[in-house]
This record gives structure tokens, sequence and C-alpha cells, in this order.
């Protein structure tokens, strides 16, 4: 950093060099609108601005980091899956309907816009997958990292008589997306409410 300050989940500083200040935001960085919000909607999300000259390294429990440069678009974004963004992006809350509470996330998920960059986290290293309008996608909800685009989400079940018997094989919640957009998923699943019934 030059001068310039960046926003990052507390306590995800590891190391730094130069002159760094760390300063509590809140509200998830919005204030205390974004403070009321939050707490509205279960979508938590605890952050620092970090300013200063010189080198700040961050992580969280030796996950990926996945880089996102975003050109004025928004980017969908797991609260838990964000690790810090450059300090001009604007953060948010969006209702996702179903496939938030699959995740057991609850129905609300951050939203990230603007011009800059952010660091995404996964367990493992994120796999990005195109979604055009004659090739959909469907994704378990334990994968889900994030999305950009313009894409709708249908969240689908494949529950039915055999998975009641446990004959099922476990993949019994989808999210389905459709439109023009990119998914970032992780190669990991983490436990969420709509797995296995």
């Amino acid at each position: 950093m030059t001068g310039d300050a960046v926003k990052a989940k507390n306590g995800s500083m590891v190391a730094y060099d130069g002159q760094m200040t760390f300063k509590k935001m809140t509200g998830g960085g919005d204030g205390l609108r974004g403070m009321v919000t939050r707490r509205l909607t279960g979508e938590q999300m605890e952050v620092m601005e970090v300013k200063g000259h010189g080198t700040c390294y961050f992580a969280d429990r030796a996950s990926e980091i996945n880089l996102v440069q975003l050109h004025g678009e928004k980017l969908y974004v797991e609260a838990s899956n964000l690790l810090c963004t450059d300090a001009a992006l604007r953060t948010g809350t969006t209702f996702t309907g179903l496939r938030g509470a699959s995740q057991g996330n609850g129905l609300f998920t951050t939203t990230v816009e603007g011009s800059g960059q952010a660091a995404l986290i996964s367990d493992g290293p994120a796999v990005v997958l195109r979604v055009t309008k004659q090739y959909p996608l469907q994704v378990d909800p334990g994968a889900y990292v994030a999305h950009t685009g313009d894409l709708k989400q249908h969240f689908q079940s494949g529950v039915n008589f055999r998975t009641f018997m446990g004959e099922g094989s476990g993949e019994s919640f989808q999210i389905r997306f459709e439109g023009e957009g990119l998914v970032y998923v992780q190669p990991s699943e983490r436990n969420t409410v709509g797995g296995e019934l």
C-alpha cells in the first residue's frame, strides 16, 4: 500500500512491514446503516480498515486466496468467503432466498461492487465456471463461493421417494444458474442444511 486503504476481515492480518494503522469498522464497513441491515439479515461480517505505506499480509485458516478484479460490476459472495477488498469497493447485502438457507448461511448474502480488487477465500483452489444461455450450471450449495454477471438462480431439489428410502445419491439440493456470468466454486463442501436427507 502507498497511503491507500483496504477493508479486511477482522483478525486476518498475519504480518506487515512499513507503517500501518488498523481500525475496526461498523456494519461490515457500511457504517451504522450497514450494521442495522446486517443484524436484520443475519449476514454478519466483522471488518477492519487497514491504511498505510508498506506491505500487509492477510490470511484465514490457511485457506486458498483468489483475487477477483471488478470493473464496475457486482460480486455476490458469502461473507465467510470474503477476506479483503480495496477500500473503494462498496459492500452491502442482498436477498438470496432458499440458496442461502440451504447453505446454512441465511437468506441473504454479501455484495461487493465498483472498480477494484476483492480477495476471496476458499477451501482449496477455487474453480471459475462460465455460465452461458446455452450452458446453465448446477452447483452444490456447500461448494458455492461467489458469482458475477447477469445470472438468475433457482433452487432445485432432487428429493424423491428413493431419497426417503435411503437410496438417494446424497445430492438432494442444487443451485441452478442461468444467464451469462461466472460462478466460483471450491473443491470441498461445507456442511449445509440442505445436504443429505
